[in-house]
């Protein structure tokens, strides 16, 4: 395992210009995963790196990257393959601001549930980066549309995640369409022996590194409620009544048992909605923007569906059964109390499930800490309603659109202050903006008069769009 003494970033062989960005980005010290991996990656060497998500992985990698990428050579220096277009997404912009002091570097995201034509388009222009997932990656080999012949490192992120969804052909054959003398960087949760067989040929002598997948108690705080077999549905509503969280994620042990918690949790008033596997990607980004953008509180998942999420300040996480694998339920809580926020994790547990919870008291070596689920205040008065609303726009990028072009409309014609219109996603053939709810129906109401053709449709940069508010 290699460790540094310092975990100022200034300790590392990178230039005056990556170091001032990272300052700039708020970047002070090496988190963990940093400091243990980053002298070795700047070395050139392969590695194992098992972290959880929120580790600071992606600047791990992601400086390793561009310390040695050649921005006046357009060819794909760099591969990170994630297991869903949420994560990819997510690094990707990561390495955007990360890039920014090393010129023109073009990262680019190839990932299924987007069409192909511009994805082929845009690789013909050139990308020194290319971030995306192993199916879609995998499309584009099939099509000779993507050289990686030139690629000299590659990022498994979230290996064990990608193995679970199955992805493991598509990774090998995307591992043999890479030069065999490369970089390879794999980061991994959890490393069991058959993802480390699995994986083995794809590195060369690696240097390991563990971060302990344990949380900071004093920033989570970890309850547990025992309930009857049929008071499941009841202890949910009761525990977001009392704690009123703005967001939450629930987590189900089936796609089933999401569907009924959230037809329930709706019919009691609350805000919720269901994120499980064989959902259309289309509604899955819709679901996700809406919880994500604060107009939907409440989001009830199964593990496998929100797998490479990562919500920004996330309040609570409710588990609604007691995993049976320790290492999950530590990644549900662990989506919580991020950076420097406060979380908490609230655990229902059936008498049948106490065994589970034992487990969990092994893995943590301390007690979990119980509480009587009736010692909560009953909330008797009515559930508290998203904080905001979302506008759905039917333009996107395919329209030229914007997020500048829609805060203007917003804060020009429909009369909001910048305060009220929250996160703008623009998507190639739609946009969605959350509004603050006790003024989104207002401003819908400006927007549509000053349009000659009225009702559902508003005018952005002098030109007609039908809006419509989507209820959660």
């Amino acid at each position: 395992m290699t460790s540094t003494a310092s975990t100022a970033f200034s300790s590392l062989p990178l230039t005056t210009a990556l170091l001032d960005n990272l300052e700039s980005l708020g970047y002070k010290e090496m988190t963990t995963i940093q400091a243990q991996s980053l002298p070795s990656v700047l070395e050139g060497r392969d590695l194992i790196a098992q972290a959880k998500t929120g580790s600071g992985k992606t600047a791990a990698f992601g400086i390793g990257i561009l310390a040695k990428l050649n921005p006046a050579w357009f060819a794909v220096q760099a591969l990170v393959l994630c297991p869903t277009r949420e994560l990819a997404d997510q690094v990707a912009n990561e390495l955007r601001r990360l890039a920014r002091a090393t010129g023109n570097v073009k990262v680019l995201v190839l990932t299924g549930g987007s069409p192909m034509r511009p994805q082929i388009a845009s690789l013909e222009h050139g990308a020194h980066i290319v971030v995306g997932t192993p199916g879609r990656v995998r499309d584009h080999l099939g099509r000779a549309t993507l050289d990686l012949s030139k690629v000299e490192t590659l990022v498994l992120d979230e290996a064990d995640r990608m193995t679970d969804m199955g992805f493991y052909d598509e990774i090998a054959g995307i591992v043999s369409a890479c030069p065999k003398r490369r970089q390879t960087l794999l980061f991994s949760a959890t490393y069991p022996d058959d993802i480390r067989r699995a994986t083995d040929s794809f590195l060369a002598d690696p240097v390991e590194v563990t971060v302990e997948a344990q949380h900071d108690n004093s920033q989570i705080e970890q309850l547990f409620f025992e309930i009857g077999f049929d008071e499941r549905t009841s202890a949910v509503a009761r525990l977001l009544g009392h704690y009123k969280p703005v967001s939450a994620i629930a987590f189900c042990n089936t796609k089933v048992q999401c569907r009924e918690l959230v037809e329930e949790l709706q019919a009691k008033g609350f805000s919720a909605m269901a994120l499980y596997g064989e959902l259309e990607q289309k509604e899955r980004d819709e679901i996700l923007v809406l919880f994500s953008n604060r107009s939907c509180s409440v989001l009830v998942a199964t593990d496998v569906a929100a797998r490479g999420l990562d919500i920004p300040n996330l309040e609570a996480v409710i588990n609604v059964d007691v995993s049976k694998d320790t290492e999950v339920h530590i990644h549900r809580i662990g989506r919580t109390g991020r950076g420097a926020e406060q979380g908490l994790a609230l655990s229902l547990c059936a008498p049948n499930e106490k065994k589970w919870v034992k487990l969990i008291e092994e893995y943590q070596k301390a007690p979990v800490e119980w509480f009587d689920l009736k010692s909560l205040d009953d909330n008797e008065y009515g559930v508290d309603p998203a904080p905001m609303m979302t506008l759905v726009i039917s333009g996107g990028k395919k329209d030229k659109l914007r997020p500048g072009d829609l805060l203007g409309a917003l804060t020009g014609d429909a009369g909001l202050s910048k305060e009220q219109v929250g996160k703008i996603n623009v998507f190639e053939f739609q946009t969605y903006v959350a509004i603050d709810r006790r003024v989104a129906y207002d401003a819908f109401e400006r927007l549509s008069k000053n349009n000659p053709l009225g009702g559902d449709f508003g005018a952005i940069k002098g030109r007609n769009f039908k809006m419509r508010f989507i209820e959660s």
